[in-house]
């Protein structure tokens, strides 16, 4: 039998939730949650707080504004829901000058805690019901029948309303009354970041900031605490990243400085065209570091077609020179074998035969995989490139000396470190980003890299027009998209155009809602463009007519995939419908047409991605990105970004305000749900590069942090996506 709750009995932040509150309410917070001890549940912290504001007359209400008044139950009922289960608790109130409707739906205890007569404060957002007003799950205050109701209001409405994430079945009131009874007692949170550092600051200490985010005062008493609670994210991110840079660095690995007359050396003599300034300069870069005994750690990253696949295959081949065996992991067979076949074209016939490449991948026939793996263990393949297919318990190495790894957000941390182990000493690591990412987000989320920039374009490119074609307003000019295209064709060029579905209600590519990128409101209720109707749609174009036109998406078979994107690099395809398979690494010079439909569903970083499948030859390309997408919506404002500049940088800035940070330290690296709770990569800029320099001097002065328990002990509990990353080493 579980003893009872002593409501005033003093808790410690990590004791078991049970121990705080009723077994059934804490086996909830769990489940819904994942909370686990007091700990957890205190440092759920409010993701805004909302103004009360100001006390409101009852006959002075505007829809959609969020009023707090002081008024008398007059009456409180209860019924059944006609067309679902459930109840809708209705009550009226009066301020004795107008009368106004609350409702509450599934919240049956609200009947029981109104009265007629109690008097209170009322806050919520003003709506619309038939035409009147009411205020919905609003909050409210009753006052005690001794108090003064003037000065009770004014202290509530005063006092900023934490709003926290929550559930259907634990809503935000419910856990500021949890949270708000449980501060009562617990005793003082141990201070994870040390003493010296928040007195360098001026901060509030822990658990300071803590109370006081969940209980402010007025709005005077949020930002010190939200300050004091960033800096404390931001250094608990920077010192566990600060942990594996220098765990890595104990680590060693075999060097391969440039070998004269080797392999490399050949290769560039051969190069049918100059290298960029920055393929130069970051080229020297990865030299020295492949050259020496400490492992690289470096993330490549840079404009769309600024050659990092170069860069990346001369490194490849430094390691090659000594016999040593380098892979490439892509995420999806299209850009594995597209690698294949350019790292063949670029190697010549002399080199193709000394460093036999080979491929690895998932759908291979039992013979193809079979002679691969073999080329793998003997060392005969110097250079491997595969896709997920690599990762696999049978696949071993003679020498594994680099890995590559193309289009860092696609892969995991511990996918990353599965490819590494497969080395017998630490191999160097090459990870590269086909998305530019704000040097503050680089630093954060994969502060284990160094990082390489390139953002110099090869000479020769033509550029690329964009263009928004809004079918909401025009829907006329989605014919002229048909008719550029023939255009174009008539000219001997080559065009793309990218779906965010493969048939009806089955979508590959296309981001999600919830401010990922994807559409907004009813708009998401608007059927996707999809490849199989596309393609037919083309097909019976007169503009189009005798054009080859070929559909290509994800759920085709991989030999299919493959022959496709031949054929249509050689030219016999004159259109490709995709999926996004193409969006990365894709290149097909002749390909000078661009159109994405359903551009609203996708994100900026995405839109700029495929927009620079094209313009990659001597001519200019054209991005005509379709949209039903009304403006002044956040869909609209995506494509509008997109459209007015081909600046990266500045686009993957405008993408992150818009995705935010993801899970920085988990698995996914990118999108989704964030795991920081405060702190922002973008405006926060200047504190987390503060909390890197501070992390730094910690654990070079104290590499297992024995002098600072409470810092320790909280990277220790940090989640498993972070666990994982920090287990790389």
């Amino acid at each position: 039998m579980t003893p009872p709750i002593d409501p005033t009995s003093p808790l410690t932040p990590d004791e078991p939730l049970g121990a705080a509150l009723p077994r059934d309410l804490a086996e909830r917070l769990e489940k819904v949650f994942g909370m686990r001890t007091v700990r957890d549940l205190v440092e759920h912290l409010p993701r805004r707080h909302a103004s009360r504001g100001e006390l409101t007359a009852i006959d002075g209400l505007e829809a959609d504004e969020h009023v707090t008044l002081v008024a008398e139950v007059v009456s409180v009922s209860s019924r059944p829901m006609q067309r679902r289960r459930g109840s809708i608790v209705t009550a009226e109130i009066s301020d004795g000058r107008g009368r106004l409707q609350l409702t509450w739906f599934n919240q049956p205890g609200r009947a029981k805690q109104l009265r007629a007569g109690a008097r209170g404060l009322f806050s919520g957002k003003v709506s619309l019901y038939g035409g009147k007003p009411q205020l919905a799950h609003p909050d409210y205050k009753l006052f005690d029948d001794a108090e003064d109701a003037q000065t009770t209001a004014h202290e509530w409405v005063s006092r900023p309303m934490p709003i926290y994430p929550a559930s259907e079945k634990i809503p935000s009131w419910r856990l500021a009354d949890i949270i708000d009874g449980v501060l009562d007692r617990l005793v003082r949170l141990p201070d994870p970041v040390p003493a010296r550092i928040r007195t360098a600051r001026g901060d509030l200490d822990y658990d300071t900031a803590v109370r006081r985010v969940h209980r402010p005062v007025d709005e005077h008493d949020l930002e010190p605490a939200r300050e004091a609670l960033k800096f404390t994210e931001a250094l608990l991110l920077q010192t566990a990243l600060a942990e594996q840079r220098a765990r890595l660095a104990r680590r060693p690995a075999v060097g391969y400085p440039p070998a004269p007359d080797g392999v490399l050396e050949r290769f560039d003599a051969a190069l049918p065209f100059e290298l960029t300034g920055d393929q130069r300069a970051v080229g020297e870069e990865l030299s020295a570091e492949l050259a020496a005994t400490v492992p690289m750690h470096r993330l490549l990253q840079g404009e769309v077609g600024s050659g990092k696949t170069l860069v990346a295959l001369r490194a490849m081949l430094q390691v090659a020179d000594w016999g040593a065996q380098a892979a490439l992991l892509a995420p999806t067979e299209v850009l594995a074998g597209q690698h294949l076949r350019s790292i063949v074209d670029l190697l010549g016939p002399e080199l193709e035969a000394r460093l036999a490449p080979v491929l690895l991948t998932g759908s291979q026939t039992k013979r193809e995989r079979q002679e691969a793996l073999l080329g793998v263990v003997t060392g005969q393949s110097k250079l491997v490139i595969g896709t997920h297919a690599l990762l696999g318990d049978k696949v071993e190495f003679a020498d594994l000396g680099l890995v590559v790894i193309d289009e860092q957000h696609r892969f995991g941390v511990e996918q990353r470190e599965q490819l590494r182990r497969k080395g017998r000493s630490a191999p160097h690591m090459l990870v590269l980003s086909a998305t530019p990412i704000p040097r503050t987000v680089a630093m954060t989320a994969f502060g284990d890299l160094e990082v390489s920039t390139l953002r110099e374009l090869p000479a020769g490119r033509a550029g690329i027009d964009s263009f928004v074609v809004a079918t909401a307003e025009h829907p006329q000019w989605l014919d002229r998209v048909w008719q550029r295209t023939a255009e174009e064709l008539d000219r001997g060029r080559q065009a793309f155009v990218v779906c965010p579905a493969i048939a009806p209600g089955e979508p590959e590519g296309a981001e999600q809602p919830d401010g990922l990128g994807g559409v907004d409101g009813a708009d998401a209720q608007r059927p996707m463009m999809n490849v199989a109707e596309t393609v037919e749609h083309l097909r019976a174009l007169p503009v189009l007519a005798g054009r080859r036109i070929e559909p290509l998406h994800g759920a085709m078979p991989a030999d299919e995939k493959d022959r496709t994107m031949r054929e249509f690099a050689a030219g016999d395809i004159d259109i490709v419908v995709s999926t996004t398979v193409i969006e990365v690494g894709v290149d097909v010079p002749n390909a000078s047409v661009m159109i994405v439909l359903d551009a609203d569903r996708f994100g900026v970083s995405q839109l700029h991605q495929l927009r620079g499948r094209v313009g990659r030859g001597a001519w200019a390309g054209i991005a005509l990105l379709v949209t039903a997408a009304p403006v002044l919506t956040l869909a609209r404002d995506r494509v509008e970004a997109v459209a007015a500049t081909l600046d990266g940088f500045a686009l993957a800035e405008r993408d992150l305000e818009l995705r935010r940070e993801g899970d920085v330290l988990g698995s996914a690296q990118s999108g989704g749900r964030s795991s920081l709770k405060l702190l922002r990569v973008v405006p926060d800029r200047a504190l987390i590069e503060e909390a890197r320099a501070f992390a730094g001097e910690l654990i070079a002065a104290d590499p297992e942090l024995r002098g600072e328990p409470a810092l320790r002990a909280a990277l220790d509990r940090l989640d498993g996506g972070t666990r994982a990353h920090l287990e790389m080493g």
